[in-house]
């Protein structure tokens, strides 16, 4: 059976005698170079994270998987761990044929012995193990349907070495090192807990009760991985849990960071985070009431049922060897001057808390962090990170039919900003990208929705790097202004403009020519004639330029951006 090792070893990494002659092997191999999420369950698998794996589930151990989180042999297994490969390169796939397993960079991770090769059913893979196939309600399933390849590969693999990392190298432990640490440490109760939010005091309060009830030290093990190596977050999250562990009494903590291509599987995904803690070396676990849920610390109603994480973990503990511990919530009494659980708090008692937006909203705009809340060092590392609006970067994205006055809005916003001289500034006209960044495309709708992409991605970097960026593209189509959105507003403010400017109005001014001859049909793909111009849901800003002049138009912006913080 390719996805089972009969006993435990530190690594599927072979002997460098071996690596030697499997780096001269692959040179005639047909090779993979492997995605994000790829790489990160390539690393867990060659770590032994992923035990008893020791490649991808074959056909048959994933179909088991997914009907009753079990492998062919009756071993616990919940989340399907699959090689998944386009129709293209299935087709090239014949099993017992070996394979080059690369990085990103194209070089040499591990090579696979092909095992099966077979086309799932991800409708049923996502309502056995989501609990629903509806991709515009759950992240995971989105993520299963939309970005995953169509075929699945199982094979076991030889491991030449583990995926280079250049951040943070001496937290990026194996389960081989955090045995040996704890078995160094004489640490035999060791409870992990895994996390992608930012910690703070009550969190610091919480873990160190939950240690003291099960006489167990700490292992904090959050996962990074999946983002864009600049991605601001990921440094951020990692330098406040340095600053967080430094509040933990000696020798009782260890900080560990992992690779993880989380699933947000609910129930299943937390039984799958306290077995790989297990590999890891940890006796117990700690499990949110909603962990798993892809929702979890959100506003958002959790897809899962409340507790049903905990539950499932604790039923499987006398089989997987880890302890379920639950996480028990705490807010700050002020009269008590402590952090209590919230289950004991009376009546009488006022609970204060501050939420994770409104912890945003007090960075973006530069207001005090309660000493209650969290400590000055962590909250000295998020304060680099977000600074307040008046110090970010931020994209002025105008949108709006041709002829509308977008750009002459933008070239008189520039003005403004340039007097200012607070910020760099760029202008990132329609006009001006397509002649210098997408002279090569087409007006289909394809090609308008990659201008408008680089357009966002122009401006990301602009806003991550502390500047304005001032867009003017027509932008049509709802979905790349969206992505658009997401992208940005991770680096700083974004201001979407609609320029509703009627299109009669457009048409009367027409100084280009372009509705005169799309109306004789001398031209195709004009928005508004015979493309559509789909209206903006949520723009922060909504301006009709034949009722208001250029100067009043950047007015109302300016004032709006005053307004939010992003001028002084």
């Amino acid at each position: 059976m390719d996805s089972l090792s009969s006993e435990f070893s530190e690594s599927l990494i072979v002997h460098f005698r071996r690596a030697e002659q499997l780096r001269k092997q692959a040179v005639d191999l047909f090779s993979l170079d492997l995605n994000m999420r790829q790489l990160c369950d390539l690393e867990l698998l060659l770590n032994r994270g992923f035990y008893p794996l020791n490649g991808y589930l074959n056909q048959q151990d994933y179909e088991n998987v997914i009907k009753g989180m079990r492998l062919s042999n009756g071993d616990i297994w919940p989340i399907p761990v699959c090689l998944d490969v386009d129709a293209a390169t299935a087709a090239k796939l014949v099993g017992g044929q070996q394979i080059a397993l690369n990085d990103q960079e194209g070089f040499l991770l591990a090579i696979l012995t092909v095992g099966d090769v077979w086309q799932p059913d991800k409708i049923h893979e996502a309502e056995a193990v989501y609990g629903t196939a509806d991709g515009q309600q759950h992240p995971g399933v989105k993520s299963l349907l939309q970005q995953t390849g169509e075929w699945y590969v199982s094979g076991t693999v030889e491991g030449v070495t583990l995926p280079i990392h250049y951040d943070f190298q001496e937290l990026r432990l194996t389960p081989s090192e955090t045995h040996r640490r704890f078995t160094q440490y004489g640490w035999r109760r060791v409870l992990g807990f895994h996390t992608r939010e930012y910690l703070h005091c009550a969190h610091r309060e919480m873990v160190l009760a939950a240690a003291r009830d099960i006489s167990a030290t700490l292992f904090l093990h959050p996962v990074v991985g999946l983002e864009h190596p600049g991605k601001r977050d990921h440094y951020t999250q990692v330098h406040c849990y340095q600053e967080f562990v430094q509040h933990f009494p000696a020798n009782m903590i260890l900080f560990g960071i992992t690779p993880m291509a989380e699933r947000f599987a609910g129930p299943r995904e937390a039984l799958w985070h306290a077995m790989i803690r297990k590999n890891f070396g940890c006796s117990h676990f700690m499990v949110a009431d909603t962990h798993g849920d892809p929702f979890a610390g959100s506003d958002h109603e959790p897809f899962y049922p409340k507790y049903a994480a905990q539950e499932l973990v604790e039923e499987m503990a006398p089989e997987t060897g880890i302890a379920m511990v639950p996480e028990r919530a705490m807010g700050y009494v002020e009269d008590k001057a402590q952090y209590v659980f919230l289950t004991d708090v009376k009546d009488d008692e006022s609970v204060k808390t501050i939420t994770s937006e409104e912890l945003k909203r007090r960075l973006e705009w530069g207001r005090e962090v309660p000493e209650w809340y969290s400590y000055a060092n962590v909250v000295k590392e998020l304060q680099k990170a977000f600074p307040p609006r008046s110090s970010q970067g931020f994209t002025v994205f105008l949108t709006g039919l041709s002829g509308s006055g977008k750009s002459t809005i933008a070239k008189v916003l520039m003005v403004r900003f340039m007097e200012m001289r607070d910020r760099p500034v760029t202008l990132l006209d329609g006009d001006i990208v397509r002649k210098n960044l997408s002279s090569e495309l087409t007006f289909s709708k394809e090609h308008r929705d990659l201008n408008v992409t680089r357009i966002g991605f122009v401006a990301s970097e602009i806003t991550k790097n502390g500047g304005i960026a001032l867009c003017a593209p027509i932008a049509p189509y709802e979905a790349p202004r969206t992505a658009n959105r997401e992208l940005i507003s991770r680096y700083g403010g974004y201001i979407e403009v609609h320029v509703a400017t009627p299109l009669e109005v457009c048409e009367q001014r027409d100084r280009k020519g372009l509705y005169a001859k799309a109306r004789k049909g001398i031209i195709k793909g004009v928005t508004g004639v015979s493309d559509p111009y789909i209206v903006p849901e949520n723009p922060e800003l909504t301006i009709d330029t034949s009722q208001l002049t250029p100067a009043e138009a950047v007015q109302e912006i300016m004032l709006y951006l005053e307004e939010q913080g992003y001028t002084r």
